[in-house]
């Protein structure tokens, strides 16, 4: 049996619209629970933000989107259909990556697509070695989704199913790198097919070789886009949720949870107003919810190591490149050092990988006419390295656009109109612990029953959910984390 919170769940409120409060507010609202939502922003979406400027529209957090099932579970709780919510639009490449050599590759959910493409573009044997990483990583995620990331683990022994014989003799308990490399032998796959690790906060080189099944969600399952931008999809779930009764009270921020015999009884806002509930579902950043909540971390919060940060730049240009797909992915001609400068020697990367998505290209209502708008992600060391994003940061912008322009983007800072620079002191100061949007980093002792439980120790009645507990990092993990915590409540939510 699943533990479940403690006495009576008739009214819950969540603290958070981040796209986990949502998923958990839409399935509480299903099972006929009264809801309310207390958000500080003026708009839903948490991490998943946007950002108005000049005729842009920007996405802040999130920009891949993949497991549109997982949304489309999440509003099926309250009897409603993804399309009349969402027009998402396969993207087509997933990927297009530009390789240090000036050679590319796009990358397509199209098994027989993408061999085609593996085939012409580096070898027929590659394209041979694709064709059973897809079947090694389509195994791997069929063995793992139900008994690992999609259920509640209570302790290590939950784990103790066939499926668990099944994942480490498919070889899931090795590391990353080595197994992809048994299948993929030109670095320009590896990379293609390896590069997930790092929203797991680790490198290929640590990683489980289980992390391929992000791999997976997105290379094999598809990369979409929402029309309207990624905030669409928050907006979707809040809309939806509204109709179906729940209250979201915007602009609100929770300052403290009022608290008697271990149960919290109310959540009290800035403004003074009380709250009562039977229930308190928190989504906030998981240490930071301990932390400024529920009055400290316990100590296994305090101990956990963050995944690398990101510095990111919502730039607003009146210049446009023919050669680029929605999400590109410029690697660098260091891989390895990339991962070592980030993780172990906590500096910038000498020799970037970077991330650019053109929203505009597949939506042009994002932009002014004429105009296109860009995400910019560089990876960089969270704030437990020695770094003074105050003085790096504006440097760093200069140094942002001009590895830009060094890949084929002319004239990129003469094209730029508007422009916002997030860094790691900017995370942190939106709640983010060590200023790292991708939470505490997936190493084997913060992953699946190890990684925090979403029940708050101490407390009958406190349910997390979010990045920072179990399942984990991602768009696809934190919908699931929803469905998770409201399961905690009213049990398993058909």
């Amino acid at each position: 049996m699943t533990a479940r919170v403690k006495g009576p769940t008739d009214h819950v409120v969540v603290v958070g619209a981040g796209l986990a409060g949502l998923s958990a507010a839409l399935r509480l609202a299903g099972a006929g629970r009264k809801v309310t939502v207390v958000e500080r922003e003026a708009v839903p979406g948490g991490r998943n933000g946007l950002l108005n400027k000049s005729g842009f529209a920007f996405d802040t957090g999130p920009s891949v989107l993949t497991m549109p099932d997982l949304i489309a579970d999440a509003l099926a709780c309250v009897g409603e259909d993804l399309k009349d919510w969402l027009d998402l639009v396969p993207l087509k490449p997933l990927y297009r990556a530009f390789y240090h050599d000036g050679s590319q590759l796009d990358v397509h959910a199209d098994t027989d697509q993408m061999q085609a493409e593996i085939a012409k573009s580096i070898s027929p044997a590659e394209a041979v070695g694709y064709g059973k990483y897809v079947e090694f990583v389509t195994k791997l995620y069929k063995y793992e989704m139900n008994d690992f990331i999609d259920r509640n683990i209570d302790s290590p022994l939950n784990l103790l199913t066939p499926n668990l014989a099944r994942l480490i003799a498919l070889g899931g308990f090795r590391r990353l790198a080595p197994k992809v490399n048994q299948f993929l032998k030109d670095p320009r796959t590896q990379k293609v097919y390896s590069f997930q690790a790092m929203y797991a906060g680790v490198s290929p080189q640590q990683a489980l070789a289980i992390y391929a099944v992000i791999a997976y969600m997105d290379s094999v399952n598809g990369v979409f886009f929402p029309k309207g931008g990624m905030h669409a999809v928050p907006r979707a779930l809040a809309g939806a949720a509204e109709k179906h009764g729940v209250t979201f009270k915007y602009n609100s921020t929770v300052t403290s949870i009022e608290r008697s015999n271990g149960r919290a009884t109310a959540v009290i806002t800035e403004s003074g107003e009380r709250i009562a509930c039977d229930v308190v579902v928190l989504n906030p950043d998981l240490p930071v919810a301990w932390q400024d909540l529920l009055g400290g971390q316990p100590r296994s919060v305090k101990r956990l190591k963050y995944s690398p940060s990101c510095v990111t730049l919502l730039i607003g240009s009146n210049k446009s490149y023919d050669h680029l797909a929605h999400h590109n992915i410029h690697f660098g001609k260091s891989w390895d050092g990339v991962f070592d400068e980030l993780i172990k020697k906590k500096t910038l990367m000498s020799d970037p990988s970077i991330l650019v998505t053109v929203p505009s290209k597949d939506d042009p209502a994002l932009a002014p006419a004429g105009k296109s708008s860009y995400y910019v992600l560089f990876p960089t060391p969270n704030l437990s390295a020695d770094i003074d994003w105050k003085k790096v940061g504006p440097k760093y912008r200069d140094e942002m656009i001009r590895a830009l322009e060094e890949r084929g983007y002319t004239d990129f800072g003469k094209g730029i109109e508007v422009e916002q620079m997030t860094t790691p002191l900017d995370w942190q100061s939106q709640g983010m612990e060590q200023g790292a949007p991708f939470a505490s980093a997936h190493t084997f002792f913060q992953t699946g029953p190890f990684r925090p439980r979403n029940l708050a120790k101490g407390y009958e009645n406190i349910v997390f959910a979010g990045s920072g507990t179990q399942p984990g990092v991602g768009v696809p993990m934190v919908l699931i984390s929803g469905r998770l915590a409201a399961e905690r409540i009213v049990g398993p939510v058909k």
